[in-house]
């Protein structure tokens, strides 16, 4: 082995820099949300980035890439999880570095640099090398054992399920070619393809797949006009091997992390499990908020909100009882930030957010054990039921391990199947309601593209290519008919980057056709509506004419939205990522990745420096660049975005610079001003601003001036009075509240004293049976006065407003393992038309029946004799 390459960093760098030597892109690691592939929850391997250029749907300006591709495997159908700290090569996140060829060089190139790389490079003796192909790919193993003089000894045919790679059931597939290292004799575990093979003495390293296949829904395999190469090594895996140790958290990636761990911990024993999870949690959770994932209860943010908390509980076993977690972000800033740079700029916000989900967290632990001791306390039996496990784990975040282990304290067992199947319901509902799927038309079959002259063009003529009425492809339609078209070329700016799409006219000579709505659907703009009058038929000459009313009241908002952006960022912190927006002609909403509320003050900041650069009349331009141009200009890119070959930049002055598709004003002038309205959280860690613009702005502070007007007339005060009106109004309205509050606790003390004097014997337990005054709200205040007065009683309180019965039963904590106040109230509300339940010693009920209430409460002795008695 080389020795110059021992570090991972070391190894990462040699990788990206030998195929970059050989004609190869470095290109930049893509973020962990995939922004070409809804399917995917997280990006799992190297070649998700490039896939739609696989596919031929996005034309990059070079044909070799070489990447280090972050990727994690902790949700969906790729989920380590559960394996972490158990297994040696078990990740939720980790590294691939790879190769990638786009119609350039194919199997031969790649098997060359492969075993030139590991070989030479590297210097891996080849007696420890072993070579796997496709079991009919005898092209590769021609190249193999003829060509690389690779020993047949230490060659092998896999079949389909280990050496052949499809990227769904239809489309590119491929043979594989994969290279093993053999750690030795000493090490369990027999050669690939063979059934000892799952021990670890023979590791993959590499995989290479030969994209060469057109797979049809036939299973028939057409093969590609220009073949591919994507290819992936595991940087861990490739570390352990150069490093000569058998488990991946022996590296120095992991080691750095696991000492830290310890050092918190004041622990000394660095194979413990619990070190190493937090060590592999650290990273993936650290990389997911980098990427814009916040803790939440669903999708991408519940599995990182699973992982922080899996990572807190592991803090606890090795007596970690503060936060601790956040404070890993620095060494691992100082392990990776040179590779990942965004890693090292976000480290404070990655503290912030990993640190307020960790003290949430703690309070969850306390609020859990509260609700676990109280369900363990009301338990009849010796099995806590699956459904009371499952609230605990899915209401209240509360580890089921943890669960459990106070289960075996107790001496009780826990309903794990009633668990499984509250979990499996569980995530029914959550694949019935995902959105991981791509939205088009149902049954509509669309080609083509529409040219989009919108930006310059608010009208212009076309053509209609298509017409649908529904789903259905139709030749016409007539005066009131619902449908769509589809032009060749069109001013409507299709819904798009958070802009609502355009409304207008469009007009043939025999019609006219008004559009409520514009949408895209891949290169195609779909234009909604109804036909006004006479009828549009397919093939028919058109004049658009785009709403110009709408269009700029939409361009106001759209341009704020980009001022607000960069406004949030200079106040707030680089850490303010865009998690959605929506502009329409009426107002912006943005959303962003922020770990608290905003301030009133943060807020009245964000709106001067909007309003300030609305002022400066700041010039708006575009200007069109391939995405490498736009990210060295330094403009900002929207968080899972998917961007082609070319990309639209927008600039406002020297104030921001994002890529945006959207139309906007010429100056920020236009925008006239900028009123932000609310300011709310929608999911943990992600704000919405909501806010108006121009005409709209003006409307709403006139507005507001009204209704400050209108109630300063109310309170017979000056506007600029009106607050300390307010305040001593409120405070006299404090202070009667606290007298009628005195007032009511003395009646209800005299009350309970004189409904005393009503309370019989029954065999030594007090019974007060009475039907009071009122209308039920004063029920808990005479309860809490009675419970304080009876050593050994039980208690049944009735009154009546008109046709409603209010009832509130209580019995004193001696009795209520022989009395329940729920049974006893319900006794008398079944007689009166109504039920209800409670606490056993404290337990209220309503009925419909007030004719039936003397009757139910003289029935009240006798049911609790036969309680008392049986």
């Amino acid at each position: 082995m080389d020795n110059r390459f021992v570090s991972s960093a070391d190894l990462r760098e040699a990788f990206l820099n030998y195929f970059e030597e050989r004609g190869h892109q470095r290109v930049p690691s893509s973020p962990l949300v995939p922004g070409n592939d809804p399917t995917l929850l997280f990006t799992n391997a190297g070649m998700v980035q490039f896939k739609d250029v696989f596919l031929g749907d996005d034309i990059r300006n070079y044909t070799r890439a070489t990447t280090s591709q972050r990727c994690v495997r902790a949700g969906g159908k790729h989920n380590d999880l559960d394996n972490v700290g158990y297994t040696a090569r078990h990740h939720t996140f980790f590294e691939m570095i790879g190769n990638f060829s786009f119609g350039d060089y194919f199997k031969r190139e790649a098997i060359q640099y492969a075993w030139d790389f590991l070989t030479k490079e590297m210097g891996l003796p080849q007696e420890k090398l072993w070579i796997t192909v496709y079991e009919d790919d005898q092209e590769a193993e021609d190249i193999w054992l003829k060509e690389m003089g690779v020993s047949a000894e230490r060659f092998s045919r896999c079949g389909a399920k280990d050496n052949f790679w499809s990227m769904g059931d239809t489309g590119p597939c491929g043979p594989c070619s994969e290279i093993f290292y053999d750690h030795g004799a000493d090490v369990a575990g027999g050669p690939p393809g063979t059934p000892e093979e799952d021990g670890d003495r023979y590791i993959e390293i590499w995989n290479m797949v030969f994209m060469q296949y057109d797979r049809d829904d036939k299973g028939v395999l057409t093969p590609l006009p220009k073949p591919c190469i994507d290819t992936g090594m595991g940087l861990e895996r490739l570390a352990a091997v150069m490093q000569d140790v058998h488990n991946n958290y022996d590296i120095d990636l992991f080691q750095s992390l696991i000492k830290a761990v310890a050092k918190l911990a004041d622990f000394n024993d660095l194979e413990n499990r619990s070190l190493r999870v937090i060590a592999d949690h650290i990273r993936s959770c650290a990389f997911l908020v980098v990427d814009g994932v916040v803790p939440s209860n669903e999708g991408r943010g519940y599995v990182l909100r699973r992982i922080i908390r899996r990572a807190v509980r592991h803090g606890h076993k090795l007596g970690l009882n503060d936060s601790f977690f956040f404070k890993l972000v620095a060494p691992l800033a100082k392990e990776m930030g040179q590779a990942f740079p965004e890693l090292a700029e976000s480290e404070a916000r990655v503290e912030k957010v990993l640190r307020i989900e960790e003290e949430q967290f703690a309070r969850t632990l306390d609020q859990g054990m509260k609700i676990l001791e109280q369900a363990i306390a009301e338990l009849e039996g010796k099995v806590l039921p699956g459904e009371t496990v499952f609230k605990l784990y899915d209401t209240y975040g509360f580890p089921l391990d943890l669960t459990a282990d106070i289960c075996r304290e107790r001496d009780l067992d826990l309903d794990q199947a009633g668990f499984d199947a509250e979990m499996a319901a569980q995530r029914a509902r959550a694949r019935a309601a995902s959105n991981f799927a791509a939205n088009r038309p149902e049954g509509l079959e669309l080609e083509g593209k529409t040219e989009f002259t919108g930006y310059a063009h608010r009208t212009g003529s076309s053509q209609i290519a298509h017409l649908y009425a529904g789903d259905q492809k139709s030749e016409a339609l007539s005066e009131g008919d619902q449908g769509l078209l589809i032009l060749d070329q069109t001013p409507f700016y299709a819904e798009s980057g958070g802009q609502a799409g355009d409304k207008g006219l469009l007009v043939t000579a025999t019609g006219s056709f008004q559009v409520t709505d514009t949408t895209k659907d891949g290169g195609l703009f779909l234009h909604h509506g109804v036909v006004k009058s006479g009828s549009v038929v397919a093939g028919d000459l058109i004049e658009a004419k785009v709403d110009t009313e709408v269009r700029d009241a939409t361009a106001l908002n759209h341009s704020a939205t980009h001022l607000l952006h960069e406004a949030l960022r200079q106040l707030l912190g680089r850490h303010v990522t865009q998690k959605g927006s929506l502009n329409d002609s009426a107002r912006l909403r943005f959303d962003f990745a922020h770990p608290e509320a905003v301030t009133a003050e943060e807020l009245l900041q964000v709106e001067r420096l909007v309003n300030r650069k609305i002022r400066e009349n700041l010039k708006v331009s575009t200007e069109i660049m391939t995405p490498e141009q736009a990210q060295e200009k330094g403009a900002m890119a929207l968080f899972g975005e998917k961007y082609g070959s070319e990309v639209r930049v927008l600039t406002m002055g020297d104030f921001s610079m994002e890529l945006c598709g959207g139309t906007h004003v010429e100056r920020t002038g236009d925008i006239g001003y900028c009123k932000i309205v609310s300011e709310s959280g929608i999911a943990a860690g992600v704000r919405r601003i909501e806010a108006v613009t121009g005409e709209a702005a003006e409307a709403w502070v006139t507005a507001q001036s009204d209704r400050i007007n209108s109630v300063s007339a109310m309170f017979k005060a000056a506007p600029d009075e009106l607050a300390d009106k307010a305040k001593q109004n409120l405070e006299r309205v404090r202070e009667l509240e606290k007298q009628l509050r005195q007032m009511n606790e003395k009646l209800a003390s005299n009350a309970g004293n004189d409904l005393l004097s009503t309370a019989i014997d029954v065999e030594g337990v007090q019974l007060l049976v009475s039907k009071v005054e009122g209308d039920g709200k004063g029920l808990k205040d005479l309860n809490d006065q009675l419970k304080s007065k009876f050593d050994k009683g039980v208690w049944l309180l009735a009154a009546v407003n008109g046709d409603k019965v209010s009832l509130l039963a209580g019995v004193s904590k001696s009795l209520i393992k022989t009395v329940k106040a729920g049974d006893l109230v319900n006794f008398v509300a079944q007689q009166v038309g109504g039920k209800g339940g409670g606490r056993p010693d404290m337990a209220m009920a309503g009925g419909s029946e007030p004719a039936a209430l003397d009757g139910a409460l003289a029935g009240v002795e006798q049911w609790l004799n036969q309680r008392l008695a049986g």
